[in-house]
């Protein structure tokens, strides 16, 4: 699978998720536009992606400015000419323990950075996909999305809606050439989950004792997410739009042969009651 002759825009490729993400497609031969907050972490990733020969350029900015981050578009714009490929890997956990005991300011940050922040880097994109027609935008998402996480309620709110937000906008352009899907990545040993087992008991003693296990044996490895964004940007992918795939859980590798019966179906995407399914429900809790 080559993207040579392509640009992938990644958004906190700086770590975590978003680092392992820009080096798969930067070994897949695509010029990387890094974006995150810190430079030094960027400027750190592009020096191991350019001693291969890749074209790299670090781009800081704050996804939950969206002036920065029109401003971050217009440089990778001035620099390579085009975006073929974005990914929103960006984010935070917010605050950690009962909403109730939730600093106010700190659960808003967390929606600003991850789902503002995809909105506006998804919006600045889509402008320039939508005018060349064509284009690829991944989404990440994340615990929560799709079922309650107690004591995370900033993150889990902010990432099942960037699910409905790409399912929603994948709906708007899916007849002008650009694709959007979401990937719900695992559980990748980050800075997240240090923060998770610094916040001790506030967590939940469950969570928390899985995260310790997750810890010590090393969790989900960030290659298998990489992948995935990898397969979701090639032309494999072709017609899958608007889905939430699981990098672990999923059979992804099968969805080219599926293509029909996703668009004819739920599959992969969040929950949704019509009339006789929610009678269903009621009549069988009856």
């Amino acid at each position: 699978m080559t993207f040579r002759g392509q640009v992938v825009l990644v958004t906190g490729a700086g770590r975590g998720i978003g680092r392992s993400i820009a080096c798969a497609f930067a070994r897949a031969g695509a010029s990387l536009a890094l974006v995150a907050r810190s430079q030094p972490e960027i400027e750190q990733v592009a020096r191991e992606i350019s001693t291969s020969g890749v074209n790299c350029l670090p781009q800081p900015a704050d996804v939950s400015d969206r002036s920065s981050v029109e401003g971050a578009v217009q440089a990778v714009l001035a620099r390579f000419g085009r975006i073929d490929v974005l990914v929103n890997a960006a984010g935070i956990y917010g605050p950690i323990g009962p909403l109730v005991e939730n600093n106010m300011d700190d659960w808003v940050r967390a929606l600003e950075i991850n789902l503002l922040g995809t909105v506006y880097c998804l919006r600045a994109v889509l402008l320039h996909m939508l005018a060349r027609g064509s284009g690829v935008v991944i989404n990440l998402s994340g615990g929560g999305a799709v079922s309650p996480f107690p004591r995370f309620s900033a993150y889990s709110t902010s990432k099942a809606a960037v699910v409905r937000l790409t399912e929603t906008v994948a709906e708007e352009v899916r007849d002008r050439g650009v694709r959007i899907n979401a990937i719900a990545p695992g559980a990748v040993n980050t800075f997240l989950l240090d923060q998770v087992l610094a916040a001790g008991g506030a967590a939940g003693p469950e969570f928390y004792a899985r995260s310790l296990e997750q810890k010590r044996s090393g969790g989900t490895s960030p290659e298998i997410a990489a992948e995935l964004a990898l397969f979701l940007a090639s032309p494999a992918a072709a017609g899958i739009t608007g889905r939430l795939i699981s990098a672990v859980w999923d059979d992804w590798k099968s969805l080219p042969g599926r293509v029909q019966e996703l668009d004819r179906s739920a599959l992969f995407t969040l929950r949704r009651i019509d009339g006789r399914n929610f009678a269903e429900v009621r009549s069988t809790s009856a």
